[in-house]
């Protein structure tokens, strides 16, 4: 026999033993209701084993396509993914959810789930253990998470998870003012002081009562000093002083000597 027939029929039996590995595996489950299929998947769900609950709760929809159990799974494969962080999958579950039962009773925890699935994306092992701040983070997620919370308070403002969502939102806008500032910082380190004095402004712009409003009008009034734009600085140093009147920036930033 030649060395490729070989390997077909190899191949060809061993696809044979996956499918009936398959089949007894189904065999066991074909005749169990929904709730019991449902009850299997979140005793996994419980344990931490989200692929298999995943795995068992699609099983259920694709038997049990219609009914509360279905749309019920639909929402638990959006946790579970949530939980497996895998935020893309989970936000797509999500959304499919939505498109599927608009007004569900429990829609609000799929917009939930979307928010919290961009909450702590792109946090790895390596940040989990030596505690990176969060603020030094890519700010993409962060803002998509806050997107998504802030549909959920918008479209169902009495929600269960609406005040959890708004504190996640303080969280967040802190975070993303913070970070604005980082990359001030490294702007002003560099002597690009427009674009410090720029990012410094849009952080007054559209986080005003975040921790970082003092530092931006600072870092406005230095960089815009060390431009010789005068008047500009003068007017962030006022509100600084006005609202801030124990601020270090105000003493640096007058006794800040320009060399022409």
């Amino acid at each position: 026999m030649r060395p490729r027939n070989l390997l077909l029929i190899l191949l060809i039996a061993f696809s044979l033993g996956a499918c009936s590995s398959l089949s007894k595996k189904d065999e066991e489950t074909k005749d169990w209701p929904a709730n019991r299929l449902y009850d299997k998947a979140k005793e996994k769900l419980k344990a931490g084993d989200y692929e298999k609950s995943v795995k068992d709760f699609e099983t259920l929809i694709s038997r049990y396509p219609f009914g509360p159990y279905a749309q019920q799974a639909q929402l638990e494969i959006a946790y579970a993914y949530y939980k497996y962080d895998e935020p893309d999958s989970a936000v797509a579950a999500a959304d499919h959810f939505i498109k599927l039962y608009p007004r569900h009773p429990n829609v609000d925890y799929a917009y939930y789930v979307k928010g919290l699935s961009g909450f702590n994306r792109g946090i790895g092992t390596i940040e989990r253990t030596f505690g990176q701040d969060p603020s030094e983070r890519d700010p993409r997620a962060a803002r998509e998470s806050l997107q998504y919370f802030s549909q959920l308070i918008k479209l169902y403002p009495n929600s269960k998870y609406a005040q959890d969502a708004s504190q996640r939102m303080l969280y967040l806008y802190n975070n993303l003012a913070q970070y604005e500032m980082h990359v001030a910082g490294y702007y002003m380190r560099r002597g690009a002081y427009l674009a410090a004095a720029n990012r410094a402004r849009y952080v007054i712009e559209n986080y005003p009562t975040t921790p970082a409003t003092p530092t931006a009008l600072g870092v406005m009034a230095k960089a815009y000093k060390l431009l010789g734009m005068n008047d500009l600085s003068n007017d962030a140093l006022r509100v600084l002083a006005l609202n801030y009147p124990q601020n270090p920036y105000l003493t640096e930033v007058r006794n800040l000597v320009v060399k022409n």
